[in-house]
Parts: structure tokens; sequence; C-alpha cells
């Protein structure tokens, strides 16, 4: 009798047990839902004033030193430092490097600009296949140590047309691309286009 009881309370006891073990923890508190961030994300602004020293430089750093290239006529910047930039844009791209000299007071300077700017051809042939620098020239700032390390310019604007490092190939006076007399004040699309052309790099 004592036996049986005994084994009976076991029993109950090692049921209790087990049925205690295989029991499930309680739920963890769910963890609230956090609101979905729709704020527009900004893209790094890229700082012009960075020169692009070598070709490991920041992507939107690089973007913003050759633009800033061609942005002006600027008597502000050194284009010794600017040159080393448009090599590097150059050799890293395959192009070659025009140096466009001249000043904001040349009106045939702006001319220019508009031109190449109003004309996806031509906008196309230069990017495509030079950095494109602008080398001020003004009372401001002759830029004559620079300058000096080119043939001189008859007149404003003027074009040096260099391979990616630095050698001169060709002193091109812009009047030869004008239209010609009697025609209006202007470049001349055909002779523009067969200058880039002649002196794009070999593909």
């Amino acid at each position: 009798m004592r036996t049986t009881f005994g084994r009976a309370v076991v029993a109950v006891m090692c049921a209790a047990l087990i049925s205690a073990c295989s029991q499930q923890p309680p739920p963890a508190p769910a963890e609230p839902t956090q609101p979905l961030d729709t704020r527009p994300t900004e893209p790094p602004a890229a700082d012009p004033s960075v020169p692009v020293a070598s070709g490991n430089t920041p992507a939107a750093a690089d973007i913003a030193a050759i633009a800033g290239l061609n942005a002006s006529f600027d008597p502000a910047r050194d284009p010794q430092a600017d040159l080393e930039t448009a090599k590097v844009e150059a050799q890293r791209g395959n192009k070659r490097i025009i140096l466009d000299v001249g000043g904001e007071w040349c009106s045939w300077c702006h001319l220019m600009d508009k031109f190449i700017e109003g004309d996806a051809e031509v906008r196309r042939l230069r990017d495509a296949n030079f950095v494109w620098m602008k080398v001020n020239y003004s009372e401001d700032n002759e830029n004559t140590a620079f300058l000096s390390q080119y043939p001189q310019v008859k007149g404003y604007p003027h074009l040096f047309v260099l391979d990616a490092d630095g050698t001169l190939l060709q002193s091109q006076f812009t009047g030869e691309l004008e239209m010609p007399k009697g025609e209006g004040k202007g470049y001349q699309r055909a002779r523009f286009i067969a200058f880039l052309e002649k002196w794009a790099p070999p593909r």
C-alpha cells in the first residue's frame, strides 16, 4: 500500500515537472513600429575649391573641379594648378586639353561660349575629346608667367591644344574659325567642327 502510494506521488510530481518544463515562455512585448523616414536625401555637396591632385579623389570633387576649369575667366584662379587638374582628367579619360585664353571683358569669348553651348554636336565633340580650361587674361591678371610657356597670342579668345601630358600640339588663332566676312558675326560651324575633329585624340 505504502509503496503504491509513494509511486503515485512520484508519478504526479514527475508529471507536474514535465508539464512545467514544456510550457512556452510568455511572448516578448512587441517592438513599437518605427515611422517611415520620408525626408528627401540631400546629395553630397561638391566643393569646387578642392583640386584634383590625383585620380583617387572623391568623384564629387572631381566633377566640381573639372567644371570649375571652364566656368569663367577668373583672375583669381591659378592656371598652373588648373592645368595639373586638367592633365589628370585628360589622362584618365583619354582626352586632350584645350586652353581657352581670354577674359570676361572679351565679347568674342562670350560668343564662343554661346556658340558651343547652343550646338549639341559641337558640345558633344568638345566634351568627348577635350578638357576645356579657361585661362584669364585681363588687367587684373595677365597670367604672364603661365602664358610665357606658349606662343604669343594675337587676339582673344585664343586656343592652345595640348596633349594629355601638357605637350603643346597646336596654337589656334580663332579668327580662322569665324564666319566668313559678310555672313554675320560668330563662329562657322563647319570650321569649328573640323578643328575639333582634327585635334581629337586617336581612338
